[in-house]
């Protein structure tokens, strides 16, 4: 696992603004895109990312995102993230990330679920 894609996800449950920006400008390279299903398009650049990710902070204080399993394989990471809400409630989301020479992440894609018939 890298240490920018653990540093990203860890974010999503910083409640300080501040920190949380500064760990996603840890973990993103300056022209990065990321892009999720509710993204309505590529995000680009870790101040998008870190206004986005501070939305979902905004709307579900408590939660947590918590990478559970990684994988690497010809420069992509893929990420297996629990988004943990206070109620107990969990959701899964698998995560593609190309990283940069310096670790940062350059380019990431989420889905919902982790891609297993159910």
């Amino acid at each position: 696992m890298t240490d920018a894609i653990t540093t990203f996800f860890d974010a999503w449950g910083m409640a300080d603004a501040d920190a949380r920006r500064a760990a996603i400008q840890k973990s993103f390279s300056s022209t990065a895109t990321y892009a999720d299903p509710r993204t309505d398009a590529p995000l680009t650049g870790p101040d998008a990312v870190a206004e986005y990710v501070g939305m979902f902070s905004a709307q579900a204080p408590g939660a947590v995102a918590e990478v559970t399993a990684s994988d690497t394989r010809d420069g992509v990471t893929r990420a297996t993230i629990a988004f943990k809400m206070p109620n107990g409630m969990q959701q899964l989301g698998q995560y593609f990330a190309e990283m940069g020479q310096d670790g940062q992440i350059n380019r990431m894609v989420g889905f919902v679920g982790t891609g297993a018939p159910e």
